[in-house]
């Protein structure tokens, strides 16, 4: 059996494997190494169709010519998910009332559910509940969407984007203890909010940027963004907890002394190095 890849030979050849099931097991390792995923299948010239793929699988391997297994980004996959969603958004805004009590149970059961339950599980979470009737309105999911696909399309540009919101958060971080100080607790309530927000989109952006190859290794403050970042995300996990007791003062001093400059840090040293990519490439 000749096994294509994308509709070119590949130099691999069975070993002990019996079925199709059993090849594309030994090559899953593989695919997901090199940020790809399985996206289709096509037998002697016949392409799977998705109900048909679990059938495929357990074809003995002596009987067919030919598979070419089709792949994909890991983020065109992400991507493809999330603008299959909002379509989907789109039709339970326009089906009608009995239409809208099946919705739920038949998107859960598509592949754009199910690759979003395993890769973006807090958006899946909200598109459940919007499918309920008991989370946020379609028009504000769409829009949450919409964000998550521009930062997979163009994350440079959203983290340029981001720019302004990330100073004004790390300036009201540093106007927290006075806030909390002189009773402003709704505004103080709103800060953390939003900066637990922004800090999970730089977040997000920028494993997008590494999972694209755009940027290389960096460091921030002289310690590798790695190390940084699981820094980063114990003191928000610290700043969080301190909130949750009402720990003002606490909460106060990690705001303005540790989340804004290190927010502030994080995000030039992510836009410093997609900058310095991008000025290589054009030079």
């Amino acid at each position: 059996m000749k096994i294509k890849i994308n509709g070119a030979d590949a130099d691999i050849r069975p070993e002990n494997e019996k079925t199709i099931g059993e090849v594309l097991s030994a090559l899953d390792a593989w695919l997901t190494g090199s940020g790809l995923r399985l996206s289709g299948l096509v037998i002697d010239g016949k392409e799977v169709k998705a109900g048909e793929m679990e059938l495929s699988f357990a074809k003995n391997i002596d009987s067919i010519g030919t598979i070419d297994i089709r792949t994909s980004s890991l983020l065109q996959l992400i991507a493809d998910g999330l603008t299959r969603t909002m379509r989907d958004i789109k039709e339970f805004q326009e089906a009608g009332f009995n239409e809208k009590a099946a919705f739920l149970a038949k998107w859960k059961e598509s592949p754009q559910a199910c690759l979003l339950a395993e890769q973006t599980p807090q958006l899946f979470d909200w598109t459940i509940k919007t499918f309920s009737g008991e989370g946020t309105s379609p028009q504000v999911l769409t829009a949450l969407y919409d964000e998550r696909l521009r930062e997979l399309i163009d994350p440079a540009g959203e983290m340029e984007r981001t720019s302004r919101i990330v100073e004004d958060v790390c300036v009201r971080l540093e106007e927290f203890p006075l806030d909390v100080q002189t009773g402003k607790d709704a505004k103080a309530a709103e800060t953390v909010n939003v900066f637990s927000g922004v800090a999970e989109k730089v977040f997000r952006v920028y494993n997008v940027l590494k999972m694209e190859r755009a940027i290389v290794e960096i460091t921030v403050e002289n310690i590798p963004i790695n190390d940084y970042i699981a820094e980063f995300s114990k003191a928000l996990k610290e700043l969080l907890d301190a909130y949750e007791r009402r720990d003002t003062i606490l909460v106060g001093d990690l705001a303005e002394y540790e989340m804004a400059p290190r927010l502030r840090c994080l995000h030039a040293a992510i836009l410093g190095a997609v900058k310095g990519v991008n000025d290589v490439h054009s030079a």
